[in-house]
């Protein structure tokens, strides 16, 4: 591969034309994704990186990006930690004191949308076996975003309350049971 070729790329979003109201502009999303590009291309990767335009649903300082391309996989890593670690990087360049907030949310070939489903999916199993068998269930180890996942995946699950349990990385989530 030549060397002055780039290895990420942006590309335009195919999303609806944004409402001026519906996301805050005030140049940082911009900001992000030149900076992901720019990791990306240091790291090598062949793949594209998108600011996607808000949903109506979305808080307004929310910057998403989509990553997507054939080094993907290697971006998102074991158990999305690479992909974490890059979203987590991101929001400290975004976020300096003195400033709004803004949220920094990447994802990549949609794993964060197909591992919530998973999540939950499996939080409903574990609360329906909690109240057949009556007894606590402790997933182990998650990370908040995960934690979050399962909590509102039973948050109206009848017969069971989760709670999060533990310090620092080794926090879990408990479910428990809850007599009638």
């Amino acid at each position: 591969m030549p060397v002055d070729e780039p290895v990420a790329k942006v590309s335009s979003p195919v999303e609806a034309e944004p409402k001026a109201e519906a996301f805050v502009e005030d140049g940082r999303a911009d900001m992000v994704l030149d900076f992901v590009i720019d990791v990306l291309a240091a790291m090598g990767m062949d793949c594209t990186v998108d600011l996607l335009e808000p949903d109506e649903d979305d808080p307004p300082e929310e910057i998403r990006l989509e990553i997507e391309g054939k080094d993907a996989g290697r971006i998102i890593g074991k158990k999305g930690q690479t992909l974490s670690a890059l979203q987590f990087i991101s929001n400290r360049v975004v976020n300096r004191p003195s400033r709004q907030r803004r949220h920094v949310i990447i994802d990549a070939e949609g794993y964060r949308a197909r591992r919530e489903e998973a999540l939950a999916s499996m939080a409903r199993r574990l609360g329906k076996q909690a109240v057949e068998e009556g007894k606590i269930i402790t997933f182990e180890p998650m990370s908040p975003q995960d934690r979050r996942v399962v909590h509102l995946a039973l948050a109206k699950f009848a017969g069971v309350v989760t709670k999060s349990d533990g310090e620092g990385e080794q926090r879990r989530v408990q479910i428990i049971p809850v007599r009638r």
